[in-house]
């Protein structure tokens, strides 16, 4: 999460405390092995996983208790050149993840895991040069995604982010937005949009949805008084038709 003041101001990222090392003690000598376990039963079937299919809107609840727009959040863990950093992102279909180019910057790997732990294999990734924006491509398959909406909101609209704050538990934040002010990041991206909805650290690369779990935009910042900033829905969405928008991320 990039933190600015009045005036624009450097980028930061959040960093994790530490990393945990673990090894395993050699062996030697000689050892008594365990009994073998028992044959595993035969009149028993294993129940099937059921299927999270992508679906639209806020309030399609899966049969673990999470929606849709929890879904299809991602956390990503960024392991550096130099250090450790964390960020979200969110799917807009079945090997598209969205978040910002400083989450996944100066990348040695990326680390990405869906809403219920499970980790998701990632393929290229792609950063662009003008607004804060990078596109993760996955192998395996994103379990939801949600719809775009139709236009960028107005102010007094609802706002809703879902993300990773400090790398920690999925977090829904509430707000609405409070208007458009010029990018105080990316002097030639133009205006960019204002909310109230509380964003931390890690929160970088959420989406920001409204009142019906559509995207309006994506979280990339936020200002001094603890507002937040967004790239809008339309420029997102021009930055995605655009083949020379994204180029591939540079590592280490």
């Amino acid at each position: 999460m990039r933190t600015v003041g009045r005036a624009p101001a450097r980028a930061g990222r959040a960093l994790l405390a530490a990393l945990l090392v673990a090894g395993l003690p050699a062996l030697s000598g000689c050892g008594v092995l365990p009994p073998m376990p028992e044959p595993v039963p035969t009149d028993i079937v294993p129940s099937a996983p059921v299927a999270l299919s992508p679906a639209a809107g806020g309030d399609a609840l899966s049969p673990d208790g999470f929606d849709a727009v929890e879904r299809m959040a991602v956390r990503i863990r960024n392991v550096g050149c130099e250090e450790l950093s964390t960020g979200s992102g969110f799917a807009i279909d079945d090997h598209t993840l969205i978040t910002n180019k400083h989450v996944v910057a100066d990348s040695r790997g990326l680390e990405v895991s869906t809403y219920d732990g499970h980790d998701i294999t990632v393929g290229a990734t792609s950063t662009a040069g003008l607004a804060d924006l990078a596109v993760v491509r996955t192998t395996d398959p994103l379990p939801s995604f949600p719809e775009l909406a139709e236009a960028d909101p107005e102010p007094g609209d609802p706002v809703t982010v879902v993300g990773y704050p400090a790398g920690g538990e999925l977090t829904v934040t509430r707000g609405e937005v409070m208007g458009s002010t010029r990018d105080p990041l990316n002097a030639n991206l133009g205006e960019v949009l204002l909310t109230d909805a509380p964003v931390e650290p890690g929160s970088s690369g959420s989406a920001a949805l409204d009142d019906k779990g559509r995207v309006i935009g994506v979280v990339y910042a936020k200002t001094a008084d603890d507002n937040s900033l967004l790239v809008p829905l339309s420029t997102l969405q021009d930055m995605l038709a655009d083949d020379t928008a994204f180029t591939p991320a540079k590592g280490c």
